[in-house]
């Protein structure tokens, strides 16, 4: 187990945090493609407060450290998420599901849109799990590799396997066995989220696009072509474009992703690096093609016809946002309990229907078809086999790789 160290963030870290949220997927809420949105944005105080002196470790942090649980005696959960990542009824007061774990259980959730950026939240709960204290949280969303620290750290508790027979039952196979959390000892998927290529097919006339080559190789494409600003997505799909797994590469591996990456920019074939951005460009033919997520694709798709997507035979990259209970959580019963609930196949279907993002839960298929047959029939939301077996996870970093590897990102995309 990892001890809290209170480093300053490193210039490419930092780069890294500003390329997210002016461009990530913190850019923009999860559902508001093609509007303008608050979400995701970081004031310069908070920035600052980041790359300030961090706070001091209260010694070596055990993990799983519970406090007393009062889920017995107090029936409720404090849940945070990011915004707009969850079903909301006509009124946009209301969220079903969760009303609806509240009439079986008996347990009310006090639900928090608190989380705009992974790295801005660490910035808010570090203090007190440093110092061994309670956030006030009992649930908290949060990508995987930032999951991964807080696991290092000893920052968040082991799941009692009794409390989940829904989620260890319905976990997607996909899911299972990340690196980070073999066995998925302590969190579990809230939505998959996968990187693909999306097109234009107006924009394209004729040309065929079905790989990474194709984007940075094809002449007839140059200077319409687009990659994101996250650095684990393009860097990921590159190396899978070169035979190279993301889940095992080395030093010389991704260099030579970078330098692929290096001749598409100085030959202008790619256009920019962007976050949610992109979508306009696509929607509008200013990117002919792009790497882009998968959970965008399938809202743009139903307002711009032109726009559809193709899973490259080399595979592509997927991650999680991932349910996780934070140290001295006080209510570490009722959180399972809501963990499980939402693997339910009946309560993933709802979410999947109103949110687009890749389902992590077996069986949901004849679920969704009843509220939306064309999302239960959309791989990009219910993955095929055919589908799961091309997908690809972008490995574990140590503090020393991501600090070079970003730095080398960031020199790429001019960040």
């Amino acid at each position: 187990m990892d001890q809290y160290e209170p480093d300053r963030l490193t210039p490419p870290q930092l780069a890294a945090v500003r390329r997210s949220l002016r461009s990530g997927r913190a850019a923009l809420t999860r559902r508001s493609l093609l509007r303008a949105s608050a979400g995701g944005v970081l004031t310069a105080g908070a920035l600052g407060a980041l790359s300030a002196c961090g706070i001091p470790a209260a010694g070596r942090t055990p993990g799983g450290t519970s406090a007393d649980d009062r889920s017995a005696r107090e029936k409720t959960v404090n849940f945070s998420n990011w915004t707009e990542y969850i079903d909301v009824d006509d009124s946009g007061k209301h969220h079903p599901t969760l009303e609806a774990f509240r009439k079986k259980t008996g347990i009310s959730v006090r639900y928090t849109e608190d989380i705009n950026d992974n790295n801005e939240f660490f910035g808010k709960i570090k203090p007190q799990l440093a110092a061994g204290q309670e956030t006030g949280r009992d649930l908290i969303v949060l990508t995987d590799w930032l999951a991964a620290r807080l696991i290092r750290l000893g920052w968040v508790q082991k799941l009692d396997p009794a409390n989940l027979p829904h989620a260890f039952a319905n976990l997607s196979t996909q899911f299972r066995t990340p690196d980070w959390d073999p066995g998925r000892a302590y969190s579990y998927p809230w939505q998959g989220i996968s990187t693909v290529i999306a097109y234009n097919k107006k924009a394209l006339d004729g040309i065929e696009v079905r790989s990474v080559s194709d984007l940075l190789d094809n002449p007839k494409l140059k200077g319409r072509v687009g990659f994101l600003s996250e650095m684990r997505d393009s860097v990921g799909m590159t190396l899978l474009d070169m035979g190279k797994d993301p889940a095992d590469f080395t030093d010389d591996d991704y260099d030579a992703a970078i330098a692929r990456l290096q001749k598409g920019v100085d030959k202008g074939q790619i256009r920019r690096f962007t976050g949610n951005d992109y979508t306009s460009d696509l929607a509008k033919g200013d990117f002919a093609a792009c790497v882009a997520w998968a959970g965008d694709v399938v809202q743009l798709k139903a307002d711009s016809p032109d726009v559809d997507f193709v899973i490259p035979d080399s595979g592509y990259v997927t991650s999680t946002d991932n349910m996780l209970i934070p140290n001295k959580a006080r209510h570490k019963t009722n959180a399972e309990r809501l963990i499980d609930f939402f693997y339910e196949p009946e309560q993933a279907a709802a979410l999947a229907a109103y949110i687009n993002y890749v389902t992590p839960v077996e069986n949901v298929k004849p679920w969704l078809a009843k509220i939306d047959r064309d999302a239960a029939d959309n791989p990009l939301i219910v993955p095929d086999k055919a589908m799961q077996a091309k997908s690809h996870a972008f490995r574990s970093l140590s503090q020393k790789e991501e600090t070079a590897y970003e730095e080398k990102f960031a020199k790429l995309t001019g960040a």
